[in-house]
């Protein structure tokens, strides 16, 4: 059996990255999601397992030290997201194409672990001024946790040029239309 490709979607937290997965997932079977572990508080109606892997930040840390993760981060102190080596490899032994929903720094340490075997796609908010919008609309985090998340995003646009291409999300059918055509192409290559 053939093993599958891998597929990178990096964005600024609120850019639409997490909407483009869930997109892609329901419109194609050969494709699945790459769980990523998290040491945050699940938000709203999250899953373990389906959603992220919960774990305590000392949880992670074992991991991290037993070398467990393909990549990881700790994004703000004690705040850790990563991916598990045991579900990159579990997906792509069965065939199936795997979606990453990940942060830019994670985004770009898979694209370099991967190379061409990884299409690499960066997802871009409008502006941030459009991205603090978003945040505010999902009321799931107070306004001291979007400065920060906005705060990040700033830092996180310099990384676009890291990825294989850029999507601005500036309108969702657009942006989604986009994210098909290059995924499409980058499995026909």
């Amino acid at each position: 059996m053939k093993e599958g490709k891998i597929i990178i979607f990096s964005a600024p937290s609120g850019a639409g990255k997490t909407t483009m997965v869930r997109h892609l997932l329901s419109k194609r079977p050969d494709f699945a999601f790459s769980v990523s572990a998290t040491s945050r508080k699940p938000r709203g109606k999250e899953v373990h397992g389906v959603d992220y892997f919960f774990m305590t930040a000392d949880e992670f840390k074992t991991k991290i030290s037993n070398n467990e993760f393909l990549e990881w981060q700790e994004v703000y102190p004690d705040n850790f997201y990563g991916s598990l080596k045991s579900e990159v490899d579990r997906i792509l032994k069965s065939g199936k194409n795997i979606l990453f929903d990940v942060d830019v720094v994670g985004g770009s340490n898979i694209k370099k672990h991967y190379g061409d075997r990884a299409l690499a796609l960066f997802i871009m908010p409008p502006s941030i001024t459009e991205l603090e919008k978003r945040l505010l609309a999902r009321s799931t985090d107070d306004n001291g946790v979007i400065r920060k998340r906005v705060e990040k995003a700033e830092r996180e646009l310099t990384f676009a040029p890291l990825f294989d291409y850029t999507i601005v999300n500036d309108t969702l059918e657009h942006a989604l239309q986009e994210a098909e055509e290059r995924v499409e192409n980058f499995l026909e290559e």
